[in-house]
């Protein structure tokens, strides 16, 4: 009876197999995702590298991303950029320079789409430079001082403010201490100083301009930059803003030194008389020609502006200052030349 009994373990063995090969299969694939997620966590952690980079304008995920596994800040590129793009942080990139640690994709797209994380570099201009100083400053603060002088000296129409008659924008770049990308580009440090120097020109500016006799904001310009470079303290401003006025006024040579300095390419101490710089006739030569010259000779700040537009032009006596020296860390002023002469006379003995 029993050797004809049918028996159910070759079925079970038959279903035991491919029960096998199923957990197996599953065991692999769990194995392999684990693999694959343990290498996408590696690939997105921290590298322990430091490095600056620069982000161009207009750079995209993709070349943000090989710019940073260049610089070993990343391992994969193209990974970051699949992040950014599918976080949309992709939109929110911000150009500029920036200081970096490899502390993971996350981190490092969180620094590069925040506004306040590119480097910035902070400089000062000091009043009364010229353009030429201006630009050797940015040269070493790694701007392109060169291109930016280029501008200065040749701008183009959207440079110019209306103001500017001259052929330059000497005298239109206001001095102080900015703050400026590491990217930032030459048109637009101009714009930030001449931006900057326009807000001196004021409504109540302009009227008291004109009550002056001075035709033009191009003209308060231009003097007070001579103020600025012949002034050795504020409190010296407004008598030396009231004799070039006053001198203006009747018709005098201002005998400026500064400007013929200028006019030459030379700084003040480089003048040399017995060399006839003062006789060399240049179109800012205040000694040979009358009048103002064509342009600001530097940047005057904000007391300079301000001095030519409040000036001291007489004394207790109600006379015309038209002459001052300096001597002995102080400012003589005189009404006439013959008191010039003593006060060059006995000072300069």
């Amino acid at each position: 009876m029993n050797e004809h009994t049918p028996t159910n373990n070759g079925a079970l063995q038959e279903r035991k197999i491919p029960n096998r090969w199923i957990l197996r299969g599953v065991l692999v694939m769990f194995l392999l995702l684990a693999g694959l997620m343990g290498h996408l966590l590696y690939l997105m952690g921290p590298t322990g590298a430091a490095a600056e980079v620069r982000i161009p304008r207009g750079s995209g995920a993709q070349a943000v991303g090989r710019l940073l596994e260049q610089a070993g800040l990343v391992r994969s590129g193209y990974l970051f950029a699949l992040y950014l793009r599918f976080s949309g942080l992709d939109k929110a990139l911000k150009p500029g320079f920036y200081r970096l640690e490899g502390r993971g994709i996350r981190a490092i797209a969180l620094a590069l789409t925040d506004p306040s994380r590119p480097l910035r570099v902070r400089i000062t201009f000091p009043e009364g430079w010229r353009a030429s100083e201006m630009a050797q400053r940015l040269s070493e603060h790694n701007l392109d001082g060169a291109r930016f002088l280029e501008l200065v000296n040749q701008p183009t129409p959207e440079l110019r403010p209306p103001e500017a008659e001259g052929p330059t924008l000497e005298g239109y770049l206001f001095p102080a201490t900015y703050e400026f990308p590491m990217d930032a580009t030459p048109e637009e440090i101009i714009r930030t100083m001449t931006r900057r120097m326009a807000q001196e020109f004021t409504p109540e500016a302009l009227e008291r301009l004109h009550s002056l006799g001075l035709r033009s904001v191009h003209a308060w310009v231009t003097l007070a930059s001579i103020v600025q470079a012949e002034a050795a303290n504020p409190s010296e401003k407004p008598f030396i803003a009231g004799v070039f006025l006053n001198r203006l006024e009747l018709g005098m040579p201002l005998q400026a030194d500064p400007t013929v300095a200028y006019g030459l390419g030379k700084r003040l101490p480089e003048l040399d008389r017995n060399a006839g710089d003062f006789s060399k006739d240049t179109p800012y030569n205040t000694y040979t020609r009358r009048g103002l010259p064509p342009g600001p000779i530097g940047n005057p700040g904000a007391e300079a502006l301000r001095a030519v537009l409040n000036p001291i032009r007489t004394n207790e006596k109600g006379q015309r200052y038209l002459y001052f020296l300096h001597a002995q860390g102080r400012l003589f002023l005189n009404v006439d030349f013959e008191g010039h002469l003593r006060d060059t006379a006995r000072y300069y003995r």
